[in-house]
């Protein structure tokens, strides 16, 4: 559906001569049309939109977006075009290359930094996330492969794959590495007999938990993972960390996967489930990062794997990000269903950010430019070999 009237006039960013005919000969090449009938093809409601995205790049398209500039009927699928065509090696920004050099030379996931992500965006408010979420409030990527039909069973799906790798059974102490509302460990404890203990930079993840999860075997703390202690004598059976590696940032990967494994026993595994890029050195899109996910940074499969090997030996690497397609379409479908009742809370800004948030991200999992993998570590390699259950 359209959320603005479309204009009945070609705006001056399709008749100039200047950057902005360059965009749209641009976004041509990825068959969008500016003004046109398809449902990827975008609608320009302000004459300098195509100047802002073409010296902005990925930051200025979102923002002219949430700005009301420009609307589209299929996000997803305009970004998926975009992607495809990899339109954005065409365009650079002096933005982005500062962006790209902070990076670099700073740790911006850093203990101080660390609770930022919490704040600005887990404590949004638990009855958004309750809206947009399964009941069992997981926010990482649902497993559709095993031929899940709604978010519901992708969800659980996903919960009980990762159990399974583990090789979970009664009696185990589970380490959940940034366990939001505690969705792996309610599964693990109520399915699997297991006792769990989880580790959040949110204050609002952990309320919930600690009410919705009361008279379970689990047990919530608002920790950064380098300031948990873990004692010799009080070492896991299994670690996983969940949608949580995104927020740790290549300068701190050593020191994260040497904390999982003094935090492991010797015959232990450890499960890490994470979005990736597929080349190194890159940082996390700038929209992203400056309005929903702060600090963030997605590993390559290199950076990944180096940092892993002075701990861990790789038993399995499962990967299945077109998965995180549908995934964030249903988030974004019950957002939509539930933005009525949302409305007295969040402004019509927020519905945008949001909104472009949750379709541009499925438009690039659709495109392939970001993965989603699921590793099995274990710390001296398991003997006679891992087989990943069916």
């Amino acid at each position: 559906m359209a959320f603005l009237p479309r204009p009945t006039f070609l705006p001056q960013a399709t008749t100039s001569s200047g950057p902005s005919h360059a965009g749209a000969r641009l976004l041509a090449l990825a068959g969008i049309t500016i003004n046109g009938k398809q449902p990827w093809d975008i609608w320009v409601h302000h004459p300098h939109t195509l100047d802002r995205v073409l010296s902005q790049g990925s930051l200025g398209l979102g923002e002219s977006y949430v700005d009301g500039w420009w609307d589209c009927d299929a996000i997803d699928q305009f970004i998926h075009r975009v992607l495809d065509a990899r339109l954005e090696e065409r365009v650079t920004s002096p933005g982005l290359r500062l962006g790209l050099l902070r990076a670099r030379l700073l740790n911006r996931q850093s203990t101080r930094r660390a609770w930022q992500v919490g704040r600005d965006h887990y404590d949004l408010g638990n009855p958004l996330f309750e809206a947009m979420l399964d009941s069992r409030m997981a926010y990482s990527c649902g497993y559709w492969s095993g031929g899940a039909t709604d978010l519901e069973s992708a969800q659980e799906a996903k919960l009980d794959l990762v159990c399974r790798k583990l090789g979970l059974r009664p009696g185990m102490r589970l380490l959940d590495i940034g366990c939001g509302w505690g969705s792996l460990m309610r599964h693990a404890a109520e399915r699997y007999g297991v006792s769990c203990v989880g580790l959040t930079v949110s204050a609002e993840q952990a309320r919930w938990g600690e009410q919705h999860l009361a008279g379970l075997p689990v047990t919530f703390h608002l920790a950064d993972y380098r300031s948990f202690p873990t004692r010799p004598s009080e070492k896991f059976d299994r670690v996983a960390s969940i949608g949580m590696f995104e927020h740790v940032g290549r300068r701190n990967y050593r020191d994260y996967f040497s904390v999982a494994a003094r935090a492991l026993k010797d015959d232990g595994l450890f499960l890490l489930h994470t979005i990736g890029r597929n080349a190194r050195g890159g940082r996390t899109d700038p929209w992203v990062d400056r309005y929903i996910f702060p600090n963030g940074e997605l590993p390559s499969a290199s950076e990944l794997a180096e940092s892993a090997e002075r701990n861990f030996v790789i038993e399995d690497w499962h990967s299945f990000g077109a998965d995180y397609d549908r995934t964030l379409l249903a988030w974004h479908t019950r957002f939509e269903a539930a933005w009525p009742a949302l409305a007295s809370d969040y402004s019509p800004r927020f519905r945008r950010l949001w909104r472009y948030y949750l379709l541009a991200c499925a438009g690039s999992f659709r495109a392939r430019a970001n993965q989603l993998w699921q590793v099995v570590l274990s710390p001296r390699g398991v003997p006679g070999g891992y087989r990943r259950p069916a």
